[in-house]
């Protein structure tokens, strides 16, 4: 465990530091007697979202809810070491410790408290595998809104509990693609056996956010000021490996669209930006859902059926529905934009892996360190365990610190699979890139 760290007082905007990235959107033509979709951000948080000023502080209010649970721990995984037999040094940054198991509601209470200032009623969302809708329902709850969650279909059946907990916190969750809105009824015309997607639930929660008097639309990653909420964890990280006395050679965190990698990776990017001291950031993405390792660089919409702004992007194209892995948090179809470009621009790496290999890390890690990660993590993790096997064929005593996200004690139906061997096959997965891909092929630059 790390020594005694005080809570961050501003969140670090890495976009100060990123010398030619420009934050732009492209907005849809308007079909005849349409007037667009309504503005969903308070001019607080959009006004995060542009900046280039290095700091933002972190309103006394949120810092106080951010106090119940941070600092997060950081620790040394001395058995996955051991077990491992490596001369790499292991740390893990423990988000599991919030009060939604997940990093997720650094960003809910920060724009729960911004949307009730600006007075919102409530707050619609998409969510993936329900960390994000968790969190917010969490939030909403604290803050006295209501919450609305569109959960895609193939969490909502995988991981009821993440029903039953956002219920708990006064939530209304329905399954996307749903019948509660036209988004949903087109998709299901086509598709009535559709598993749905972040940008499919993304659509939903637009339209109801449209129609709703006083319910606004809130974002669980890509956005800057997502993102920008999430750097408590990698500010923390970066100071309690400095009272450890050791300093990552790499960090490594999932992507999905971004809020989990850029929390923990973009402070030590500053830092490497700081020191001239070089830090290898990692990006580990589901080989069912590519978006960085395979994905266009192109403007893409963040929703299904292409009615939000337009961003410069890595996607697979935001008609592309992935296979319904276990890992539901990583099927975005694109990354946040700023990523993106840092990926463009070779600040950043990215891999993508198999569910198998993911599942075998996530029990290795589990049963050396006693602490179920979430799916999501087990990506980092799977990674780690690359990094630390290459570590003891070399005999470089690297050090890595990676991002564990979440608990996994509402995914253990999903690891029952695997320890049953009825884990699903990644080649399904694999045709279902493969036909995006083409579509978007004219598209390539």
């Amino acid at each position: 465990m790390s020594g005694p760290v005080n809570v961050p007082t501003h969140w670090y905007n890495v976009v100060a530091d990123l010398a030619g990235y420009v934050a732009e959107e492209r907005r849809p033509a308007l079909q005849v007697g349409t007037h667009g979709i309504r503005p969903q951000l308070p001019l607080s948080i959009y006004r995060q979202s542009v900046s280039k000023e290095p700091f933002i502080e972190i309103p006394p209010a949120v810092r106080a809810q951010y106090e119940r649970w941070r600092p997060t721990p950081l620790v040394r995984a001395h058995r996955l070491e051991r077990l491992l037999n490596t001369p790499a040094r292991i740390y893990y940054k423990c988000e599991a410790a919030s009060p939604s198991g997940s990093h997720k509601l650094n960003s809910a209470v920060a724009q729960a408290y911004y949307y009730k200032k600006a007075g919102v009623r409530g707050l619609v969302t998409g969510t993936g595998a329900g960390q994000w809708g968790t969190a917010l329902s969490m939030a909403c709850a604290a803050y006295g809104l209501e919450c609305i969650v569109y959960m895609v279909r193939c969490s909502y059946e995988q991981k009821p509990q993440r029903r039953i907990l956002m219920e708990l916190n006064g939530a209304q969750v329905l399954p996307s693609p749903s019948l509660t809105t036209e988004a949903g009824r087109s998709i299901l015309a086509e598709d009535p056996d559709c598993p749905g997607s972040l940008s499919v639930a993304s659509s939903e929660a637009h339209e109801i956010a449209q129609e709703g008097e006083g319910i606004r639309y809130s974002a669980g990653s890509g956005d800057n000021h997502v993102l920008l909420h999430q750097t408590v964890i990698g500010q923390e990280a970066v100071a309690q490996m400095q009272a450890l006395g050791d300093y990552p050679d790499t960090v490594v965190a999932a992507l999905g669209a971004g809020s989990n990698f850029a929390g923990i990776a973009m402070p030590f990017y500053q830092q490497s930006q700081i020191t001239g001291r070089p830090t290898r950031l990692v990006a580990v993405e589901p080989r069912s859902c590519p978006k960085l390792t395979r994905g266009v660089y192109m403007w893409d919409h963040h929703d299904a059926l292409g009615n939000t702004p337009m961003s410069k992007m890595y996607t697979l194209g935001h008609t592309f529905i992935p296979s319904p892995i276990h890992a539901g948090g990583l099927r975005y179809h694109g990354a946040a934009p700023v990523i993106s470009w840092m990926y463009h621009e070779g600040l950043i790496d990215a891999v993508a892996l198999g569910q198998s290999q993911v599942f075998e890390a996530g029990v290795t890690f589990a049963r050396a360190e006693q602490l179920i990660p979430a799916p999501e993590s087990a990506h980092a993790i799977a990674h780690v365990i690359e990094r630390a096997v290459r570590a003891r064929e070399t005999g470089k005593a690297e050090s890595i610190l990676f991002n564990l996200s979440g608990h996994g004690l509402m995914d253990l139906a999903s690891y029952d699979k695997y320890l049953s061997g009825l884990l699903e096959s990644d080649s399904a997965a694999d045709e279902d890139v493969e036909r995006a891909l083409a579509k978007l092929e004219p598209a390539r630059v």
